[in-house]
């Protein structure tokens, strides 16, 4: 029995080492990437802007910066981390900032207005557009939300949501990806580290307890073993 307990120790022992050297590997990896998510950022040099008070702000003013937030939070539903907001370090390299950085442009994709002109007279669905010059109010629409059918409507759309804010979504939206995948890795990088730990010391622990002294253990004799013990006494004697 000891045996057993001394070999299933060390197969615990050994398995936890593995985990404790993959944790290490995972780690590892995951600052590889943050290094290179920090160079590329760096590189970029996008940053985000913050008040004297640490505060957010869009063009100068807390407010506007706050209607990014609301449309951050509430609109796309996004769980904005307030820590990864830094006003020490503005440089947009978290998922968080890019988030927040992808509804700047958003917001303002999404209530500008664009200039389109009409060089004659055009006629949709029974109604006739006059040439001129017309300002479009994009009121909160999306892509998908315009008529790019309509004179007005559809070059509008093509102006507003050009293949510029496309890619910059896009590309923010990969930040946000690898950031966030890097946090997980850091996680799984501890989950394999602490469960590889617990297996090592449970390991040992085995092995500590299969060196200790064998003890007697007591043989508990129920009434039926005492009756047949009795009977067998009386036949031996008659």
């Amino acid at each position: 029995m000891r045996g057993r307990l001394r070999r299933l120790g060390f197969v615990l022992a050994a398995a936890g080492l593995v985990f404790v050297v993959a944790g290490g590997v995972a780690y590892a990896k995951a600052q590889d990437g943050y290094g290179a998510l920090q160079s590329f950022s760096e590189a970029q040099n996008v940053t985000l802007s913050y008040n004297e008070d640490g505060q957010l702000t869009d063009r100068g003013t807390v407010e506007s910066a706050e209607a990014i937030m609301t449309l951050l939070n509430q609109d796309w539903g996004y769980p904005v981390v307030e820590s990864e907001l830094d006003p020490n370090d503005p440089v947009v390299n978290t998922a968080s900032e890019y988030m927040f950085q992808m509804a700047t442009i958003g917001y303002h994709t999404l209530h500008g207005t664009q200039t389109v002109t009409l060089a004659e007279d055009v006629e949709y669905n029974g109604e006739v557009y006059p040439a001129g010059t017309y300002e479009f109010d994009v009121d909160g629409r999306y892509w998908t939300d315009f008529d790019r059918m309509n004179p007005i409507e559809g070059p509008a759309r093509d102006q507003a949501w050009t293949g510029t804010v496309h890619g910059l979504f896009a590309e923010l939206g990969v930040g946000t990806l690898t950031h966030s995948a890097l946090k997980l890795s850091l996680a799984l990088a501890g989950l394999f580290a602490g469960v590889g730990f617990l297996s090592i010391f449970t390991g040992f622990g085995l092995v500590w307890v299969s060196k200790g002294r064998d003890t007697d253990i007591p043989r508990y004799v129920d009434s039926v073993d005492i009756e047949m013990l009795k009977a067998e006494e009386v036949l031996a004697s008659s």
